[in-house]
Parts: structure tokens; sequence; C-alpha cells
């Protein structure tokens, strides 16, 4: 068997392990019990089945404009690039829904582990010790509990990183272009997978990877003169390829993140420092570090359930999981766990394997798990305050996946050392066993103190296990369930320290070779992460309306025009929006900052309803006799669901899509706008609020108007990103239209282009003259454009490359005797 066949003998047996070990979530009719998946993600895939196999292929490439979301959504083609998955689309349409989720999730493992094997493999670990660093790297619980967070993409994102590393250590090892600009395009088609935070830390870590490497290279090669340039130029091809190849989704999403609630003059930073033009931005500190990983909890590294797993969901929970996640974070659906055995591996290439790739891969567990610990090391603020993107982001935990990979690496190399038999004889190796089998004895200790000192210990951190969740109260019950479970958790790390410990050490007395001592190893590990990681792997039935049932609601909602908008308040607003139902809002993490703070002002009984086009609410009967008393007031029954369980209220003030306004009143500031949005007195009919001085004279409040009032105006054509429509004017008028005020929008009348105003602080509007008018308006926003044209031009030219390299490598297979 040569070579190759070998590695793919260990590729097939790491997709088998795969496969046996996610089997619950791949082969059943059911769906992940993932709030993230059930309520957003699957709305998106659930009809890739009955698409024609062709339409998988068809490409799109515009910036889009929701209308059915969020009064309007959109990433200024920051997500077109997701056409480009092709590889995506065919699962979803290969496997059955609902677990073409799961087979989805399971798929990039593999391509993880893959890439983590490669990568090892080039940093001179054997086949065995790869194999283990590609399980660790995808079975870690850190890892692979994102599942039950629902985190679709988020781990897709992570799937890339082995593959990063990979292409530009082999670019380091070569000195050859083409690996520094597949690394670029790797890095380019990770962020098309829309995980953002992900991305943005892969690259941190690239970043810090490629200054370390070039600078062990001049140290250890004493490079100078051409090579130093040499050197210097393929990492600045590499950053300039990625930028450009990227620009089709980076160049509009950094457009677009200037004006959402984490960009400038928002967040962090509001107010602009002396000579700056705009404030820093981004999130406000406390939110931004709310989900650091608390320093006692490394401690879960070693006995994973000692905080709690999880949080508990609504509905049925897995009764595997006895006590939930009681620790500082706000919450988490995930566990700080990645299996015994990486931390009993580690030791033993810093002892016999002190080269470059372990100091790096170190660096990366040890850089990787501070970074993660966010607001409680002095590390994270510093670069929050002045580190250039940080503060833009929220859960700094989220750079556990670069210690796991760092693990992963160590593992494999620790593998190969098991595997010399010299090592065995050594005492430096007497003294790694005898660490070793400290640990069960340093854990049954522990245990020993939980036990003998409950009733003090339990005093001494009562305010912390007493802490209650949102579906918990505090109560002397919850305290013992936790401190129970904690004894129980350190009870089974010691017993499993102990087996492995055990292992040790019939290798050490000679009565276990070294394969079979890995052997037995990764069977342990399996075992370990299995037992934690079931804890994650939660199944339901898919809800009755992703299947496509139409529930009474939809059915009365659908004979609605697309121009009005309804407000779900009975639940998750997907389900309307999938069918075609335009919502005025669904719970995104970042919004527009006019939007966000539109909707935290929003008032039911005001106009504001009014002139976003809210034509219906839709609630419960329970809430409809708990808020009656105010909602008749200005809403009136439309509907009531045959079972009498809902309820549909119509807004008869709801106004058309567009209308004229002939008066102008100017507002100093976003406040005083906001504050006459809420009075149900304001006539936002005949009064439009503006930013700036209009161009044309306008009515002031109070003027007498008109009996036929300013004009009519016509909607010919209605469509995501295009509005047509006709107006006669009879006086100076601002044109309102029920739609957002966006920069990437842009209008002509009578065919010449023409300014589009905020108006009501989140609505667009143009001013018109007397006269009879065509009006268009027509969502084109710029920086989409030249970002497309740079990835495509990347895209060619990469094509080239690797044309290149295919024409090389034949010619060297042709000049073989």
């Amino acid at each position: 068997m040569n070579e190759r066949r070998k590695d793919l003998l260990f590729l097939a047996m790491l997709l088998a392990v795969l496969l046996l070990f996610f089997s619950k979530i791949l082969f059943t009719h059911q769906i992940i019990r993932a709030p993230d998946i059930i309520a957003e993600f699957y709305w998106g895939v659930r009809d890739y089945g009955t698409r024609a196999f062709l339409d998988l292929w068809k490409v799109n490439l515009v910036a889009d404009w929701n209308i059915y979301v969020n009064s309007g959504l959109t990433l200024e083609g920051g997500g077109a690039s997701g056409q480009l998955l092709f590889l995506r689309n065919l699962v979803f349409w290969l496997f059955p829904a609902p677990a073409n989720v799961a087979w989805y999730i399971v798929l990039h493992f593999f391509f993880a582990a893959t890439g983590t094997y490669y990568l090892c493999r080039l940093l001179g670990a054997g086949r065995l010790g790869a194999f283990l660093g590609g399980l660790i790297f995808v079975l870690a619980p850190e890892n692979a509990s994102l599942i039950n967070a629902g985190h679709v993409m988020k781990l897709a994102t992570i799937s890339f990183v082995p593959w990063v590393f990979y292409f530009f250590e082999k670019g380091f090892q070569t000195r050859r272009l083409v690996y520094f600009l597949t690394t670029a395009v790797v890095l380019a088609l990770q962020f098309f997978h829309t995980h953002w935070q992900i991305a943005y830390y892969t690259c941190l870590a690239v970043a810090c990877y490629g200054i370390a490497r070039s600078i062990l290279i001049l140290r250890e090669e004493q490079v100078v003169g051409k090579e130093f340039a040499r050197l210097l130029g393929l990492n600045v091809a590499l950053l300039v390829f990625f930028l450009t190849t990227v620009a089709i989704s980076l160049a509009p999403l950094a457009n677009w993140a200037k004006e959402t609630n984490r960009g400038v003059n928002s967040g962090a930073n509001v107010v602009a420092t002396s000579g700056q033009k705009t404030a820093k931005g981004g999130l406000d500190r406390e939110e931004a570090m709310s989900w650091s990983m608390p320093p006692e909890e490394t401690a879960a590294f070693v006995i994973p359930g000692l905080f709690g797993f999880s949080r508990q969901e609504g509905g049925d929970n897995p009764t595997n999981i006895d006590v939930y996640y009681w620790g500082r974070m706000n919450f988490t659906q995930t566990v700080s766990y990645m299996g015994l055995l990486p931390w009993l591996l580690l030791p033993l290439p810093l002892i016999f394997r002190r080269d470059r790739y372990t100091w790096l891969a170190l660096a990366a567990v040890v850089v990787g798990v501070l970074f993660s610990m966010g607001k409680y090391t002095p590390f994270y603020n510093l670069l929050f305050d002045y580190f250039p993107g940080i503060n833009r982001f929220r859960v700094p935990k989220m750079m556990m996946f670069i210690p796991v990979l760092g693990l992963g690496v160590l593992s494999a190399r620790a593998v190969d050392l098991l595997l010399d038999p010299a090592l065995r004889q050594s005492r430096e190796f007497k003294r790694y066993i005898t660490g070793v089998a400290l640990v069960p004895i340093a854990l049954l200790l522990f245990l020993v103190i939980e036990v003998a000192g409950a009733r003090t210990w339990v005093n001494l951190f009562l305010e912390m296990l007493a802490q209650p969740t949102r579906y918990q109260a505090s109560s002397e019950q919850l305290v013992a369930q936790r401190w129970g479970n904690l004894v129980q958790e350190t009870g089974i790390a010691a017993g499993l320290s102990a087996l492995f410990a055990g292992a040790y050490f019939f290798y050490y007395r000679g009565r276990l070779s070294a394969r079979m001592l890995i052997y037995l190893l990764l069977a342990l590990f399996i075992c370990d992460v299995g037992r934690v990681n079931a804890k994650f792997l939660v199944l339901t039935n898919e809800p009755q309306q992703v299947k496509g049932v139409k529930t009474p609601e939809i059915q009365f909602l659908s004979a609605m025009p697309k121009e009005y908008r309804v407000i779900p308040m009975d639940g998750d607003p997907m389900q309307y929006a999938t069918a075609g139902i335009p919502v005025m809002f669904t719970s995104n993490p970042v919004q527009q900052r006019r939007w966000q703070e539109f909707l935290d002002s929003f008032n039911l009984l005001s106009s504001m309803p009014d002139i976003i086009n809210v034509k219906y609410l839709l609630l419960t009967k329970q809430q409809f006799d708990q808020d009656k008393g105010t909602l008749l007031a200005k809403y009136r029954p439309a509907f009531t669901s045959p079972d009498g369980n809902r309820m549909i209220l119509e807004n008869p003030n709801v106004l058309p899509k567009a209308w004229l306004t002939p008066v102008a009143v100017q507002v100093p500031s976003a406040t005083e706008a906001l504050g006459a949005l809420q009075n149900p007195q304001f006539d936002l009919r005949v009064v439009a609020l503006v930013e700036s001085a209009p161009p044309i004279p306008m009515l002031v409040p109070g003027a007498a108007l008109p009996v036929m009032g300013p004009g009519q105006v016509r909607i010919n054509k209605y469509e995501a990103e295009k509005i047509d429509l006709d107006a006669a004017v009879s006086m100076n008028s601002m044109l309102v239209m029920g739609e957002k005020y966006y920069k990437g929008w842009k209008a002509t009348v009578d065919g010449k282009p023409t300014e589009i105003y905020p108006v009501d602080h989140v609505l667009r509007g143009i001013y018109l003259t007397p006269g009879t008018h065509k009006v268009e308006m027509v969502f084109d926003p710029t920086p989409f454009k030249i970002g497309k044209t740079l990835t495509l031009v990347s895209f060619a030219i990469f094509a080239l490359f690797l044309g290149r390299e295919v024409w090389l490598a034949r010619r060297a297979k042709g000049a073989r005797p």
C-alpha cells in the first residue's frame, strides 16, 4: 500500500468514527433541538430537497433587500457570496430533511478533521498521531457542543481553520507563492460561511502565526537581502489577495457595519474624541465582555460538569443532564471541555520535542485561553481598547477553537513520542508517568475534601450555588443538586484519570505495547468525550409550521398585499416571513442604528405602526384579554383562529406604502424625533420630521391645507430592490415611503437622479414640486459592485495559478524515467 492510500485509509477511519459518534442525529426523522436551528436556520434550507438539480448551481450575485424580514433587511450584498457555497447546496439537496442539517454539520466536522490530520502530518506527526489530532479537534466538546446551540454556520466556519494553517505552513516550508494565495482563498471561503467573528479571530491567529513563523525563519536561517524581501512579499501577497478575494463580502459589510449598533458613534464610545470626526463605536464594554470565561472555569478542562452543563431551554430537556450551568457567564449552551487525554499528553512534546512547532502550538493554547477569559485579564482589556475590531464582537470565549487546534497538534506529536521505544527507558519519561499517576490521586483528594467538608464549602459558595436561572428558582434543593453534581463529576474525572494512569502503568511495565497503548487511549478519549457530548445531542420533532403546514392565521394573512406588514406577538415571526408575509420585526444581534432606536422607543398606540405599514397584530387570546383595554383604542379584531386560541387585530389607521406630506419640520436630534413619533397626537400623515432644512419651501405646522390635499401617489411596482410609482403633486411636498432609510437606495424623478432624505427618523423620502412625476427607487449599493469585481478577478487569477500548478505537475511526471 502506497503512502497516499495509507492516508486515505486513516481518513476513511476518521469518517467512520464520526458517523458512529453522531449517528443519533444523522439517522433520524427528527431535528436537532436548538432554537437557532428551529427558529432561524432551518427555514432557509428546508426546501432544498425540492429544487431541481441544476438550480443548485445557479448564481445571481446582486445586493438584495429582503422585504419580508425586519421591515426590510440587507447586508448590502455581503451575504451574496453564500451563493458560491455549492457543496452546501448539494448536502441539503442530497440528504433528507430535517436530518440534512446534522449531515451538514458532521460533514464539516470530517472536513475539519481531515484538515487537522494533514496539518499534523505536515508538521511531522505520524498517521496515528494525526488521526488522534483530527479527532480531538472535532470531538472535543468545546467544539462539538456547539451543535446544542444550533450554531451551524459557526461550525462550518471553524471547519476551515486547520486548512488555513495547513496551506500557510506549506507556504512557509516551500516559499512558493501559490500556497500563500491558496491560504488567502481558504480564508475568503471561510468568511463566505458568514460567521464573521470566527473568521476575524482566525485572521488574528493567522497574523500572529505569520509574524512568529517569519521571525523564527529569520533567526534560524539568517535570512537577509533578497530572501528577506521575498518572505515579506509572500506575506503581503497573502494579505492583499485575501482582501481582494473576500471583497464581495467584506466591502459591502464594512460599509453596512458603519451604521449599525456596533458601528461608529455607538456602543463603546458614542462621543468622538478631540480631533476625530466620528466616535470609536463598537459594543458597550460590559456587553462585549459578558461571555468571558471566568478563570475558575479552567477547572472544567479536567472536571467537565464542575459548573453544570449547558442551560435549561424551554420545552423538554435531556434526562442525562442533572444540573444546568450555574457559573458566572450569563448562560452557556456549550461546555469548556476538550477531553482529559489532550491535557495528559501535553507535557510529552514539551519535555521531549521542544521545537518551533511545539512552542507555536503551546502559544495557541495559552494565548487562546487568556483571550477567552476576556474581561478577567488585562490582556483582553488592552486589546478591546486599542486593537481594531475587537470591540465589534462579544463572546471572547469564542476564541477557544484555537486552543483546541493547538491541543490536537500537541497530542499528535505526543503520540509519536509514545511510539518511540527508547522513550520508555528515559528518566524523564519515568517522571512523566509519575505526574500522570498524581492526577487521579489529586482528584481523589479533591473528592474527599468535597465530601468531608461539604457543609463548609456549600456555605462558603452559597451565593453562587443558589443563583437562580431563567427556569430554576433559588432553593435549598437547587443548591443540593448543584453540589451533588459537582461531587459526582469530580468522582467521574478521578475514575477516568485512574484508567488513563493504569494504561500508562501497564505500558511502562512492558505489559502493553506502544501501539496498544495508543488504541486504548483513543478508546478512553472517545468514551470520555462521548459521555459529555451526549448531553448536547438533543432531538425533537420537526415543528408543524416548518413542514409547510399553513395555519389558519397564515391563510388569513396570505391575502394581505405585500405592501403591508404584521407584528407577530405570539411567537416566532420567521414562520410568517417564510410564508411570504412581511413582518415588521425579527430579532437580530446586529441592527441598523436608526432602526434599533426606533424599536427601543416603539409605541403600539402611536403613529409608529402606521408609518411602517403595520396592518395586523397577531397575539394569543390570553394576550388580548390582558391588554384589550388599551389595544382596542387603536386596533379592532379581524380574525380568531378556529380553536379560539389566537387572534388577529387590524390597524385601520395604517398608512399606504407612499404618501405626500406638505409640512416638513426640522428636528435637531434623534431624541426629539423619537419623542414626537411616540406621541399619539402627532399626525404624521401631514407632517414629515426631517433632519436638514428642506431645499424647497414647505408649509409650516398649523398652516391651512388645501381641501384636496397635497396630491396622490400610485404604486406601479413594488419589488425587493425596485419601486416604481407615479405622483400627482399639487404643492411642494415630501414623498414619504413606508420603507427604511438606507444609503444604498438611489432615486430618480422623471429620469433624473435625486437625493433620498431620512424622514421620521427611519423612513426615506424625496422632495417633489407640483406636477406629475415618475419616481423610481433602486437598491444599488456601490461597495458591492466594487467588491464583486475584485472577487471575480481574484478567482480568475487563482484559477490561472492552479492551471499552472497542474501543468507543472504533468511536466514533472512526464520528465521522470
